[in-house]
């Protein structure tokens, strides 16, 4: 179990999420009007790494027909066949949850918000993309 999960965060690039933290982080003391309290600083980096991991598992399933066909991502982990797909979705899942809870902890309004940034990489957010 853990290697599987070990080809999943390495799939995913889960160390970029790293370089999404500042702006989310900058964000809170702006809103903060100076230091937030220590409580909401770790919601709000649970709510990245759960948002970010969701996002790419459900781009490395998405598009697994895609990376098998180009020579630069047909040796991803889903096209290679090192994991199943029933891996990533289980882990979309669970990620999916740790950003909704996360925002729950959060604030009532971040909580209401979740499921439209969730939807922002979904197969509508895919289909307008392919059809503009």
């Amino acid at each position: 179990m853990l290697e599987r999960l070990k080809i999943i965060l390495e799939d995913i690039k889960i160390q970029h999420t790293v370089f999404a933290l500042p702006f989310a982080l900058m964000s809170a003391f702006i809103a903060s009007n100076g230091v937030p309290p220590l409580d909401k600083l770790l919601w709000i980096l649970l709510a990245m790494v759960g948002a970010r991991s969701s996002a790419m598992s459900f781009n490395r399933i998405a598009d697994v027909d895609y990376d098998r066909e180009n020579p630069r991502t047909k040796e991803r982990a889903l096209p290679k066949g090192r994991i199943k797909k029933s891996n990533y979705l289980i882990f979309l899942l669970l990620s999916a949850l740790l950003f909704i809870f996360s925002c729950f902890m959060l604030n009532r309004l971040a909580l209401i918000l979740s499921p439209a940034a969730l939807l922002m990489d979904s197969p509508i957010n895919r289909f307008t993309f392919m059809i503009s």
